[in-house]
């Protein structure tokens, strides 16, 4: 059964309430009881939604109806905001990632919720940024690519999806932990432009998620991947070295989107959804779906886990945050 639109959805919960006489209190007893929203806090059509929806659709048949709700703005921030100031009763989940959850609290001056206002549940999939260069350059690793931006100070220049961004922030760090070295951020509206100048050498380097569409350009030999951000190689990728493989034993980032409810939200709820997903994420052809688009698939997280992703990535990127003195537009 596929996720619902907002107007089945709003059906399905006339409909529910009117069977059952009367409103549901939504306790932990009885949950679920009603169909589920999910927020995605983005424009429909993303990254979010191939990783949204399907959770969704499988959801079906474990919790029951869910809505896919995307209110995006604010690079999050709006459907973000909209999930802290529900009800914590299980009915109202945000997708959220390192940016909703870490970056903007951390960026944004008086923001509308804090880290603290959330509740992680699952971590749905996680994803490895990677180093990619021009060919044209004498690197051939991370080593390599040090020793050359030492020697040509203000010559390179690294693109990433925009300031404040993970690919951004990971990008500082690279650049401090080298030894404060001169390599000049260029931001751009998504990664996809940054890699059309990567290949063009309008620019010298890019710190993008890793993709299929890296790996085909990189055996093209339009580009070169140097080293990736996650604590072990990539499966989809084995070829490629670590950045701590790399000599950089510091430099370590990984992507993720997963569930969070509010912080409220009671204990037995958040485990059932947490098992709910479990069960989901088991499915081979779940797993297919999001690796084809470049995921990692995490069919062992929990609540516990997944809050130590968040607490992980926090404290990688607060330091970071405070050097450069980042504020959020």
């Amino acid at each position: 059964m596929p996720s619902l639109s907002r107007r089945e959805f709003v059906n399905a919960a006339t409909f529910a309430a009117a069977l059952a006489g009367t409103s549901r209190s939504g306790s932990a007893a009885d949950y679920p009881s009603r169909p589920i929203r999910l927020v995605i806090p983005y424009s429909a059509g993303g990254s979010g939604d191939q990783i949204g929806r399907p959770w969704g659709e499988k959801m079906s048949s474990q919790l029951g109806p869910t809505f896919v709700d995307n209110i995006g703005g604010a690079g999050g921030a709006i459907g973000t905001t909209a999930v802290a100031r529900e009800k914590p009763d299980g009915y109202s989940l945000l997708l959220g990632n390192g940016s909703t959850q870490v970056i903007i609290p951390l960026t944004t001056p008086n923001p509308a919720y804090a880290i603290g206002d959330f509740r992680a549940i699952y971590r749905l999939i996680s994803s490895a940024l990677v180093f990619a260069i021009h060919p044209s350059l004498p690197a051939t690793d991370m080593q390599g690519l040090i020793a050359y931006a030492r020697a040509n100070p203000g010559k390179l220049s690294y693109g990433t999806p925009g300031i404040g961004t993970g690919n951004h922030l990971v990008g500082e760090q690279f650049k401090q932990q080298a030894g404060a070295l001169d390599i000049v951020h260029v931001p751009y509206r998504g990664i996809a432009q940054a890699t059309n100048d990567l290949v063009s050498g309008q620019i010298s380097l890019i710190v993008a998620v890793m993709s299929v569409h890296l790996q085909q350009l990189s055996r093209a030999g339009k580009i070169r991947l140097l080293a990736v951000t996650t604590d072990a190689r990539l499966s989809g990728a084995p070829d490629i070295p670590t950045a701590i493989e790399s000599g950089m034993p510091d430099l370590s980032y990984e992507g993720w989107f997963g569930l969070f409810a509010p912080r409220r939200t009671d204990d037995a709820i958040i485990d059932r959804i947490a098992q709910a997903t479990r069960l989901a994420m088991a499915d081979p052809a779940l797993q297919a779906n999001y690796r084809a688009q470049g995921m990692e698939p995490d069919s062992d997280s929990s609540p516990d886990k997944f809050q130590r992703t968040v607490d992980a990535t926090t404290a990688s990127l607060a330091p970071v945050i405070k050097s450069i003195g980042l504020k959020s537009l």
